[in-house]
Formats: structure tokens, C-alpha cells, sequence
């Protein structure tokens, strides 16, 4: 799982990664014009995000990030404990508020119930669709009581189009996610690994399930009828 950690406080963001880094790939953003470029990709699971930050405070962060249909969770992170600034923030689309200082067990419980809020079993690290279960700590998958043998990459494929299921994913937000940005291969990986993905799950007749938006990407969904 990927987080983000929009703060521009350095010592806080490295204490936040510190914390974390056992339980996510952390990303890191020092002011808001950074922080709203990397969370537009669409590629993390949760976000952390300051309020009072450079260039573009955290409320505007989050604001153009819902207007672009981005519902990655967010955890606003701030000194102000007014209600006001906890009205003001959920309206923006916030999914919690943390206030500084705050205790890194607070922190690690709140993450937790965003991820399981959005569909993910954060204790057992296992995402389900039907009667498939990826099991991101032993990072195996089970279809019923048989396992699907993944290699490499495909891996990370199928759990990123599990926790968007039922959502659009591009090629670039494949690639981005899982090949990263300073790789030095194409896009088109995406398309073979996608391949090779559906002739894993073909056997169990979960194929069908990965459908392709021809020259866009791909979604995980019980309708699988690909769309040119």
C-alpha cells in the first residue's frame, strides 16, 4: 500500500514516515503545489495532509483533488482544533482530522480505519473480490482453496486493481504505481503483465473480471465485457 505525506514540516514528515514505513510505500510532499501534483496521479491508498502549507494550503489541496473525482482517503493533519477548521476541512472532503501533537498511536489507529473503511482488512492484509484473497503480507493469492501462483509484478497489478475496484485505472497510473516514475521502460509493460495477469486467473475463470478500456486501462469488475 502506498501513502502520501503532504507536510512541510521536515521533521514531522520523516517522524510520520518512520512510523508508518512498516505498513506502506511512503511517499513524501513539503508544500501544497507538490502534494496536489503527486496525489493527482492517483496512485496512493491514503493521505496525509498539512493545512498550513506553501505555495497552497491543505484545504485547496484537497478541494481541486474532489473536483477532479479523487477519492483517495485523506487524513488532514493541523495545530488548528477549531470546529470551525474541522467543519471547513470535512466539507472539503476530508475523511478524518488529526490536530498537532498528536500521538503516533492515534495516528497508526485512524489509518487503520480509513483503510478498513474503504475496503481493505488492515490487520490481516488481505483484499477480497468474490472468492479471490490476496494476502499482502505473505503476498499470496487464493481462489477458494486453491492458489493462484503470480509472478512478479502481477502481483502488485491485481492488488492495485482491487483496491479500485469497480474504477478506471490508466496504463500511466499503472505504470506510476508500480514501475514508478524514474523507470526506464515504457508503458506498454502494463499491457503484458495485464496479459499475462488474465492467463494466472483464466483457469478460475476470473479473467472475464479484468476488463480493458481500449487506450485507456483497465477495471476490476463483475462485468466483464471489454470496452473499445
Amino acid at each position: 500500500m502506498k501513502l502520501l505525506i503532504i507536510e512541510d514540516d521536515i521533521n514531522l514528515s520523516h517522524t510520520i514516515r518512520e512510523t508508518t514505513h512498516k505498513m506502506f510505500e511512503v511517499t513524501q510532499a513539503f508544500d501544497g503545489e507538490e502534494g496536489l501534483f503527486l496525489a493527482s496521479q492517483h496512485i496512493f491508498d491514503v493521505i496525509i495532509l498539512d493545512i498550513m502549507l506553501p505555495f497552497m494550503n491543505g484545504y485547496e489541496v484537497l478541494e481541486k483533488l474532489r473536483k477532479q473525482n479523487i477519492l483517495t482517503p485523506v487524513i488532514i493533519l493541523t495545530a488548528k482544533d477549531g470546529i470551525d477548521d474541522k467543519i471547513l476541512g470535512f466539507k472539503k472532503g476530508a475523511d478524518d482530522y488529526l490536530v498537532k501533537p498528536f500521538h503516533r498511536e492515534e495516528l497508526l489507529l485512524r489509518l487503520e480505519a480509513i483503510l478498513r473503511r474503504s475496503g481493505g482488512d488492515f490487520k490481516q492484509n488481505i483484499l477480497s473480490f468474490k472468492d479471490l484473497h490476496l494476502h499482502t503480507q505473505n503476498v499470496t493469492v487464493t481462489i477458494g482453496d486453491e492458489v493462484v501462483k503470480l509472478h512478479g509484478k502481477q502481483f502488485s497489478l491485481l492488488e492495485y486493481l482491487l483496491h479500485n475496484k469497480n474504477t478506471i485505472v490508466t496504463k500511466e497510473q499503472i505504470f506510476d504505481r508500480i514501475w514508478g516514475y524514474d523507470s526506464e521502460t515504457s508503458t506498454s509493460v502494463v499491457e503484458v503483465y495485464a496479459s499475462n495477469l488474465r492467463k494466472n486467473l483464466k483457469r478460475f475463470g476470473y479473467d472475464k473480471y479484468i476488463k480493458t478500456f481500449r487506450g485507456l486501462g483497465y477495471m476490476l469488475t463483475e462485468n466483464g465485457e471489454d470496452c473499445d
